[in-house]
């Protein structure tokens, strides 16, 4: 059952991640557009993220791994994407006033608003592999089902968000909705990590 969790966290995190990545083209296009320039800066900024975040997380792994640390750090990842909302509004607004190059106002903004959760979602992959790796002789095959669960949810999340979600409701609302989805796992697996012995 705690594999199973994990691959479910996993999974869940690669959905949350491409889900909030296509949003972010929502949210940005008012003030600064829908060009090339706009999405370069969200793609940019949510891999620069990603790979911090898998190297900050395969270095926190090695401290004590344990199933409630991972729960926490989907459940941040969420509580962190929450400023999202306020400051895509009138904040966004004097940004683009003060950087009126759309590349670099797209940049800073991408910045401002996706770095933090997608830093922390970041760290989970790679923590979830130092849990359900159990041996040397299986740790490739391990890591290997992991990354598809987790690609695979991030080609769910991309399908499903930019295909469906967007055309039947609001971006708060779907935003709102990842963030809720993702605290509830983190207190299941916060639940689940206390009945371990």
């Amino acid at each position: 059952m705690m594999r199973l969790l994990i691959h479910g966290i996993a999974l869940w995190s690669g959905f949350f991640v491409m889900g909030i990545e296509l949003l972010g083209g929502r949210l940005l296009s008012p003030n600064f557009g829908s060009s090339i320039y706009v999405w370069g800066a969200i793609i940019t900024v949510f891999m620069l993220a990603l790979s911090l975040g898998y190297l900050a997380g395969g270095r926190w792994s090695k401290d004590s791994p344990s199933l409630s640390r991972l729960a926490l750090l989907l459940g941040l990842a969420a509580l962190t994407s929450l400023p999202v909302l306020p400051l895509s509004g009138e904040p966004l607004e004097h940004l683009a006033i003060a950087i009126p190059d759309p590349r670099f106002g797209a940049l800073t903004a991408a910045t401002l608003l996706f770095f933090v959760p997608t830093f922390i979602s970041g760290m989970v992959s790679p923590y979830c592999v130092r849990l359900i790796v159990d041996g040397e002789t299986t740790a490739g095959h391990r890591a290997g089902q992991l990354y598809f669960v987790s690609t695979f949810g991030s080609a769910a999340g991309t399908l499903l968000t930019s295909f469906y979600l967007v055309l039947w409701f609001e971006v708060n609302a779907i935003l709102l909705s990842l963030a809720a989805i993702s605290i509830a796992l983190s207190l299941v697996g916060l639940a689940a990590g206390r009945k371990r012995p």
